[in-house]
């Protein structure tokens, strides 16, 4: 099975479509990461195989059990080099898509493969979530934030859910150490108003690590104190 095999069927194994387009914009957007891994560090990964799954696969597999879906308000934060909300955008182009990232280099990456594959309606903002969750703009606007294991999940509680609108959700990619985080999660998920509604796992192809997909609903405002100042969630996360 080719690399493009893999890539198309593990796509289609989660429900979605499958054009050709999408899956050259998916090998554009490979080359260009490679091709800027060069001067900054965006990924420890740069196999065409490696890639497809670990990276691209991994955050299409956030539309499971369909929290995420074409038309809905998506912020991504902490995206790193795209993951998980780029390649979800690639394949559900009806996604009005925030991009979110503390460094401007990564920003520039982004912005260019988004004008690179032609994606509409994605905004990026440079900036940190602790000041973004705050602004009236961004603060309860999205149906969905998302995050992929950019940080421990009280943390990332924090961080994300500011931004989502009561009756929307967090859905948070993990590792293998989901409970014991969602363990120690209860306290933030009281105080910024929100209930745990499940655990997916994922498997992915030729992948012995397991993956989790945690998913919580907004059921009531989050506190107006929250996010706490920039440093402030990292150093003390709500307990």
């Amino acid at each position: 099975m080719t690399n493009e095999d893999i890539l198309r069927q593990g796509i289609k194994g989660f429900g979605i479509e499958v054009s050709d387009q999408v899956i050259s914009d998916l090998k554009t957007y490979r080359e260009i990461l490679v091709d800027w891994n060069q001067k900054m560090n965006l990924t420890g990964i740069e196999e065409e195989k490696e890639v497809f799954i670990k990276h691209f696969l991994d955050s299409i597999s956030a539309v499971s059990n369909g929290y995420i879906k074409d038309g809905i308000s998506l912020i991504d934060v902490g995206t790193g080099a795209g993951f998980p909300g780029l390649p979800l955008k690639i394949c559900l182009q009806n996604i009005k898509l925030t991009l979110l990232d503390s460094l401007n280099k990564r920003i520039n990456f982004l912005q260019e493969v988004s004008s690179t594959v032609n994606l509409k309606d994605v905004e990026f903002i440079h900036g940190r979530a602790e000041d973004f969750g705050k602004n009236s703009d961004y603060r309860e606007q999205y149906d969905v934030a998302t995050a992929r294991a950019v940080a421990g999940l009280p943390i990332l509680m924090e961080f994300c859910v500011p931004f989502v609108k009561v009756g929307g959700y967090f859905v948070c990619l993990k590792g293998p150490n989901a409970n014991l985080e969602l363990e120690e999660s209860k306290a933030a998920m009281d105080v910024l108003g929100i209930e745990f509604v499940e655990k997916i796992d994922i498997e992915l192809p030729n992948e012995e690590l397991k993956h989790n997909i945690l998913v919580f609903k907004k059921i009531k405002n989050t506190p107006e104190k929250y996010p706490r100042k920039a440093g402030k969630p990292a150093k003390s996360p709500i307990k």
